[in-house]
């Protein structure tokens, strides 16, 4: 096993409470929080002790198809300001990691004078099955990720 920690921040151009309805309301939610490959399916249900299920198919000119799953439970939700979940990620029915992660919502400033949100997406990880390199790529794949998701998640919540 290996543990790691990181911290990703990005301004958003709108209001804390714009960014929560981006986690909140499934019609957003779809247009950012996706599965990669093919036949995607999601259940959420965003309540303390509800989370989210997530499935699709994967496939690389390489391997064959895997089953990517996503299995999320939310610990504390403060509406606009805080998330805290965890969750875990399994390829072909084999737990690889499983993280805690907080979301802070922070209002401030942004160009122009208009209000916007600092996102602090803070995500402690544990690689249960690490690749043969001890997980190095694995945790470059991670924060690669995160940090594509938070990308479309500012593309969802763009004004206009």
């Amino acid at each position: 096993m290996r543990h790691d920690s990181f911290t990703l921040t990005r301004t958003l151009p709108v209001a804390p409470s714009a960014v929560w309805a981006a986690f909140a309301d499934d019609s957003i939610r779809r247009r950012w929080m996706r599965m990669p490959g093919s036949g995607a399916r999601f259940e959420h249900d965003f309540r303390v002790g509800g989370g989210e299920r997530a499935s699709a198919s994967f496939t690389t000119l390489d391997h064959p198809t895997e089953l990517l799953e996503n299995e999320s439970h939310y610990l504390e939700l403060v509406p606009a300001r805080r998330l805290v979940f965890a969750y875990r990620a399994t390829v072909d029915g084999v737990v690889r990691w499983a993280s805690l992660v907080m979301v802070e919502l922070e209002p401030t400033t942004g160009e122009s004078g208009v209000e916007a949100t600092e996102l602090t997406w803070t995500e402690q990880v544990v690689l249960l099955v690490p690749s043969e390199d001890g997980g190095s790529v694995d945790l470059a794949h991670l924060r690669g990720g995160i940090q594509l998701r938070l990308n479309a998640l500012a593309l969802a919540v763009a004004p206009g």
